[in-house]
This record gives structure tokens, sequence and C-alpha cells, in this order.
């Protein structure tokens, strides 16, 4: 009695069915991913634009505002050109305290100083088993984000 009737497929014929399903599924969803990440794409560069287009027009309104400043102080009795003066002096004491605030939040700015570490010591660790330095110790590299 023979196991391969000629309505049974063989090992060899399933599995080249079933690699076949599988190369076509993993196409398919690599196409659905495709047309999905393109109407993502097309979303966030429409918001994106959105963006520039009304951070271009706050842009214009500053503008329009420190015209309208100045023009107050003329109407205060200051002539045009002091006026003008002191709008642009009082944004340029605003640009140097922003400057300094950005200095100090850089400053206190660190690096990651604990995955550094860790990471030499994983280095070091890998290096004396690789040496086969003390074959009897056995070494233990750190878990990441532990400190020792």
């Amino acid at each position: 009695m023979s196991m391969n009737g000629d309505d049974e497929p063989t090992v060899g014929q399933l599995v080249a069915n079933v690699s076949k399903e599988l190369s076509s599924l993993i196409r398919s969803e690599v196409e659905l991913a495709k047309t999905e990440l393109k109407k993502t794409a097309v979303a966030a560069g429409t918001g994106a634009g959105m963006f520039a287009a009304a951070a271009f027009l706050a842009l214009l309104a500053v503008i329009l505002l420190c015209i309208s400043a100045a023009y107050g102080l003329v109407a205060a009795g200051l002539h045009p050109a002091i006026a003008f003066l002191i709008v642009a002096g009082a944004f340029l004491l605003i640009g140097a305290v922003l400057v300094f605030i950005g200095l100090r939040a850089l400053k206190s700015a660190k690096g990651p100083t604990r995955t550094i570490e860790t990471s030499k010591e994983s280095v070091e660790a890998l290096k004396a088993i690789g040496k086969g330095h003390d074959e009897d110790a056995t070494y233990a590299l750190p878990e990441p984000g532990v400190r020792r």
C-alpha cells in the first residue's frame, strides 16, 4: 500500500506550496505597508506644510505688532527714530535673555553617563573573556541601566 497516492501531494510539494504561499503573503504585507506609509507620509507632509504656513503668518504678525508698538510710542509723543530704537532694543534684550537661558540649559545637559559606564564595563569583561585570563573565574556582563 503506497502512501504516495496520486491525489495526495508529497512532502516536497507541500513544502514548495507553503514556501510559495508564505512568499506571497510577505509580498502582500509589504505592499500593504507601503500603501499605509505613503498615506501617512502624505498626511504628515500636509500637516508640516500647514505648520510652516502658520509659522510664517505668525512671523508676519509679530513684525506688524512691532511696528504697531513703535507707532504707539510715536503717538505718545516720541520721535519715530527713538520709538523704533526702543522697540528694537526691547527685542534685543529679550533675545539676550533667551540666549542666556539656552546656554544654561546646554551646560546642564549631560551625556548618557551610565550607559557609557556600563558599556565600558561590558567591553572590559568581553576583552577578559576573549583573552582567556582567569578561566576559572566567571564574568558577568553588567545589565543595561544598572549601576555597579
